[in-house]
């Protein structure tokens, strides 16, 4: 699931040539949705991935990894070039690139080259989504329609997770692997050349690309999740690119801070982390993102290998945690504004560590009940109290200028902790089993790597008794337009 973030302060708009808002939402949904799916999608499709081109998990976690990384990495860059260049000029280009990438993934004969086309499609999600998300004020008026918009959008951004599971399934079972990234080209392309009829866009802003800034933390994050992902691996460079690669990460990441210390007008405003509560939010955020990305990882690999559910029925399997999610969510959107967000926070994080002490107990033995439906009830529970508050701390008591900076960087965090967490938890699994693949082995390797998103969940709880503070009378109403 993707937070959603508040749009942008608008700038004069491009005029298309036919606007009409029915036909703008749907464009801008479908490509919110395509880019959110992604995410999720190549998660079933893993095993037949990995029989097909000889892969180890380290592999497999890469294929998810690339994409979450460039998407989180270049978010910000992305949203500020839509503002500098235009961004309906910029929405198109991505798209147009997305299709691209999705065929090059496609045809991938090789892991590398697999992993090397999906950093290709997340640095064009990260061009795609806040684009779509800033023509919403351009397309719409302020007022109900824009609210119905952003409403629409919040709806498909929170859907995305569970569609592209589905899709997965029905897309691996009844044609290949190939065709979870097959499938964006036509929705791409449809996209790309009806933009420019239906979507109005913004006028070019003389602004500064902070390039450095994005390059930095990039490939800072990078580096990291690299140093992570290759210190239990077994290639004969793993006794050097570690440590190369932890060296890169310490030398960048805080060469990212003082750039944006002295930057006037820096991607990620450093103020924006002073703050108490919205401190706290961006480290449940990143415990949150580790664990999403995590559960779906192991779990639908244990679904395909263990119980050996076909794709398709893999695919539906999930469909139950995807209901918990938007019911819960539902629930705890309706009622922040009495309770604060702190309550489900705190709810959210007890039921996220009943999962995994749950998901630690799984056996050869497990049935879909108790290894599944079970823990995914629970863990789907969790994450629908954990969303909507993360959000509303986040953009609360944030200066309008800062608005879209502050709910950038609350997807970021999402990103970049899902990809930090699956790299770490991929390296517990590996050091667990040693390298060797089979339903005992990923069985015994996910026991440990529950108990490691255990800590990530206390810490979560951690963090949600003791550093937020937040009561319902400080609930800004401006950021429950946001849920």
């Amino acid at each position: 699931m993707t937070s959603v973030s508040r749009p942008p302060v608008e700038s004069a708009p491009e005029a298309s040539r036919r606007h009409r808002p029915g036909i703008a939402l749907l464009l801008i949904a479908t490509a919110q949705i395509m880019v959110v799916l992604d995410a999720t999608i190549v998660n079933i499709a893993l095993p037949s991935m990995q029989a097909a081109l000889d892969m180890d998990t380290v592999g497999l976690s890469w294929v998810v990894n690339a994409y979450t990384l460039a998407f989180g990495g270049l978010l910000l860059l992305g949203g500020r070039t839509g503002d500098v260049l235009g961004r309906r000029r910029v929405f198109i280009a991505a798209c147009t690139l997305f299709v691209l990438a999705s065929l090059l993934c496609g045809l991938a004969p090789s892991v590398g080259w697999l992993i090397a086309a999906r950093a290709l499609q997340g640095a064009c999600a990260a061009g795609i989504s806040p684009t779509a998300l800033a023509m919403i004020s351009s397309n719409f008026e302020e007022g109900e329609a824009r609210n119905k918009a952003l409403g629409t959008f919040a709806a498909v951004s929170g859907a995305g997770a569970a569609v592209g599971l589905l899709a997965g399934g029905l897309l691996t079972s009844w044609l290949s692997w190939r065709w979870v990234f097959f499938v964006n080209i036509p929705i791409g392309a449809a996209v790309a050349l009806l933009a420019p009829l239906f979507l109005r866009g913004s006028a070019p802003q003389r602004q500064s690309f902070d390039v450095a800034g994005a390059l930095t933390s990039a490939l800072g994050v990078t580096a990291l999740v690299y140093g992570l992902a290759t210190t239990e691996s077994d290639t004969g460079s793993s006794s050097w690119a570690a440590p190369v690669a932890f060296v890169a990460a310490a030398v960048l990441l805080p060469a990212f801070v003082l750039l944006e210390r002295r930057r006037r007008h820096p991607l990620t405003p450093v103020g924006l982390f002073t703050v108490r509560d919205r401190a706290g939010a961006l480290v449940i955020m990143a415990c949150t993102g580790a664990s999403v990305i995590g559960f779906f990882f192991f779990l639908t690999q244990f679904v395909q290998e263990v119980l050996e559910y076909s794709a398709l029925r893999a695919g539906f399997a999930f469909f139950p945690v995807a209901m918990a999610i938007g019911i819960v969510a539902q629930v705890s959107s309706a009622f922040i504004r009495r309770t604060g967000p702190r309550p489900f926070l705190i709810a959210g994080a007890l039921l996220s560590t009943v999962s995994f002490l749950w998901l630690s107990q799984v056996s050869l033995s497990s049935g879909y009940l108790t290894g599944v439906f079970g823990p995914g009830v629970i863990f789907g529970a969790s994450m629908g109290c954990l969303f909507p508050p993360l959000t509303v701390l986040a953009l609360s008591r944030v200066p309008g200028q800062d608005a879209g900076a502050a709910s950038g960087v609350l997807n970021v965090t999402q990103q970049v902790g899902g990809s930090l967490g699956l790299a770490g938890l991929v390296a517990v699994f590996t050091a667990v089993t040693g390298g060797v693949h089979g339903p005992a082995e990923l069985v015994q390797g996910m026991d440990r790597v529950g108990l490691v998103a255990v800590a990530l969940s206390l810490t979560s709880l951690v963090v949600a008794l003791f550093v937020v503070t937040m009561k319902p009378a400080d609930v800004d109403e401006a950021a429950l337009t946001a849920l």
